[in-house]
């Protein structure tokens, strides 16, 4: 019913948002607007109006930005429950505005107005991934932050690190040939690495129980080319993922044999 709305009313509301005010209501005639926005997340709420009142909100949560080329780097030391953070360059803006939290539904905020060279933040938990971002604006009163703030630097952190409590999933054997196999899988979930994932160990032996040695990779790869394998022999793979800590659990065992001739069907394993 287009024809009978004479105008939008616009509300763009920062998550989070500690400001004591509601932000301003924009009113609009057209059916777009444009704004500048720091890489804070933001909620979008949107309404048409007529003689005869104003409609219902539709809800827009904005994407995520990819990161960009930001101005400042984040440094972040674990101190406890709590995470002293500094930067670099240094840079003094009338006010720091920091966002810590691990998603857009938990996330904290804090203003700053004290010239400081690093701040401290709390609610940290061992074994999650806590995304900071800090935002720099020289206007300091807090209505206006969403239309001043700039995103200075952005980094992650994990309080404690813990090792991967799974191993990679949908582990496939493909290409098998006499003497090679093509080994591939799916990258450990966010939410399973608890810890910063630096990277897979493949491990393999064959029907004697010879094992060969393991193989390291790091965690931007997904396959491995076994070679110098021997023909017409059962080979079983396990793969894991390690941090910091230390190494996750191994996959189940794969078992896979090399033919005698050319080469056999692709075999899957899915967690």
């Amino acid at each position: 019913q287009s024809e009978n709305v004479l105008g939008y009313f616009v509300n763009l509301e920062r998550i989070p948002n500690s400001c004591s005010h509601p932000p301003n209501q924009i009113s609009l005639k057209d059916r777009k607007i444009r704004v500048n926005l720091s890489m804070a997340y933001y909620r979008v709420n949107i309404s048409a109006y007529n003689n005869a009142g104003e409609s219902p909100q539709a809800i827009y949560i904005v994407p995520e930005f990819s990161v960009t080329d930001l101005p400042g780097q984040i440094h972040v030391k674990s101190q406890g429950a709590n995470a002293v953070v500094t930067w670099t360059p240094e840079y003094n803006p009338k006010c720091f505005v920091v966002d810590w939290g691990t998603g857009k539904e938990d996330m904290h905020m804090k203003i700053i107005t004290t010239a400081t060279k690093h701040f401290t933040l709390d609610n940290f938990q061992p074994y999650k991934l806590y995304k900071i971002m800090v935002h720099a604006s020289d206007v300091c009163h807090c209505e206006s932050f969403i239309r001043h703030e700039k995103t200075f630097g952005l980094t992650h952190f994990y309080s404690v690190e813990g090792v991967p409590r799974t191993g990679p999933t949908n582990v496939t054997i493909l290409n098998i040939t006499k003497y090679s196999a093509l080994v591939k899988w799916t990258e450990i979930a966010v939410e399973d690495r608890l810890g910063f994932l630096q990277g897979y160990r493949i491990s393999y032996t064959d029907s004697s129980r010879k094992k060969s040695p393991t193989v390291t990779l790091n965690s931007s790869i997904t396959s491995y080319h076994l070679t110098g394998l021997k023909e017409k022999t059962t080979y079983r793979v396990q793969i894991s993922g390690f941090t910091n800590a230390g190494e996750g659990p191994m996959t189940y065992s794969l078992p896979f044999s090399t033919p005698k001739y050319g080469t056999v069907e692709p075999l899957y394993i899915c967690i």
